[in-house]
């Protein structure tokens, strides 16, 4: 998966996530547990499929599982400290006028700048 889509995504679960939170202020008791499948969903999608070899060693397996592995945990930690540094730096700015939802928004709308871009770049390339 790409790292915009991997950064839409988070931006989705974030802002299902402030808007449960709403809903369970206003409700006194929303459903809070629904978040759990958008991330288990993204999980499902980010994280690679491994074969392991029935004859692996425990070093070898844990070797296997760490390479395939890290590259899409690195994907998605990317993707929530970019949000968080974009949500802290308007918090810390002191800007009222700004919600949580217009930072979120505008990191989707440049992340998907981004996946638009990349693939402005691959036509080209797939065309030598």
């Amino acid at each position: 998966m790409e790292q915009s889509e991997v950064l839409k995504r988070v931006i989705g679960i974030l802002t299902e996530a402030g808007e449960m939170q709403r809903q369970a202020e206003d409700m006194s008791g929303g459903d809070l547990e629904a978040g759990g499948s958008i991330v288990t969903t993204l999980l499902n999608e980010t994280m690679p499929h491994i074969a392991i070899p029935a004859d692996a060693s425990v070093e070898e397996m844990a070797a296997l599982v760490g390479r395939e592995v890290g590259g899409a945990v690195e994907q998605l930690v990317g993707a929530f400290t970019l949000a968080f540094i974009a949500l802290a730096q308007i918090h810390d700015s002191g800007q009222q006028d700004v919600t949580s939802t217009d930072v979120l928004q505008d990191l989707a709308l440049r992340a998907e700048e981004l996946s638009a871009d990349d693939e402005g770049e691959e036509g080209p390339e797939g065309s030598l």
